[in-house]
This record gives structure tokens, sequence and C-alpha cells, in this order.
């Protein structure tokens, strides 16, 4: 089993940049694929970033491709995004997600964290 927790998030301004933290617990979690997914009102869940569980490999939505900045920690459980560059169509929940295999499908992954809100003000 995989717990997550994410951190991070609040208010900024569009321009601004956030740094989100994901912090797992559990003995397999560098045997784990690390994503992060984003959830706006009426909107589905939307794939954003995710690492490999070496961290050796990664890739990225279109949508905050060269503004995000997906990455892990091993050594402290955590695995981060980056985001430089915010506009408003950043806005939504975020959330860390955990799969054995590294993919930008959502319903793959086994385990999810509770989500940290993230609201860009143009």
């Amino acid at each position: 089993q995989v717990q997550l927790v994410e951190s991070g998030g609040g208010l900024v301004q569009a321009g601004d940049s956030l740094r989100l933290s994901c912090a797992a617990s559990g003995r397999t979690f560098t045997n784990y694929a690390m994503a992060w997914f984003r959830q706006s009102p009426g909107k589905e869940r939307e794939f954003v970033a995710v690492v490999s569980g070496t961290g050796s490999g990664t890739r990225y939505a279109d949508s905050v491709k060269g503004r995000f900045t997906i990455s892990r920690d091993n050594a402290k459980n955590t695995v981060y995004l980056q985001m430089n560059s915010l506009n408003p169509e950043d806005t939504a929940v975020y959330y860390c997600a955990a799969n054995r295999f590294m993919t930008t499908t959502g319903r793959t992954y086994d385990y999810w964290g509770q989500g940290t809100q993230v609201t860009v003000s143009s």
C-alpha cells in the first residue's frame, strides 16, 4: 500500500510560480511511477506530468510543457511539481498519483492523494 499527501497549493497571480509536493509512505515508493493530475470544476480529470520510479524518465501534457517540471527525491519519499508562468487555465485541484507503471491515463493509477487547490487569478 502507498499513501500520498499533497501540499503547496494556494492562490497566486498569473505569471507567478508555485511548487507542489507529494509525500509518500509505504515500502514500494521507489518502485512506482508518480504522476500529477488536475481537475477543474465541470471538467474531466486531466493528466499533467509523470516521472518514472528512478526519476530518469518524464512526460508532460502539451499544455504545461516548458512551464512545469516534475521531479522526485526518493531519499525523502517525495515528488514535486514546479509550476512556472502560471495562468488562470491552470486553476484546478491537483492530485498526486502512484502506479506500478508509467502511464498518462488516470484510471490506471492505483493510489491517489487528497488533492491540493491551485488558484491562479488574472
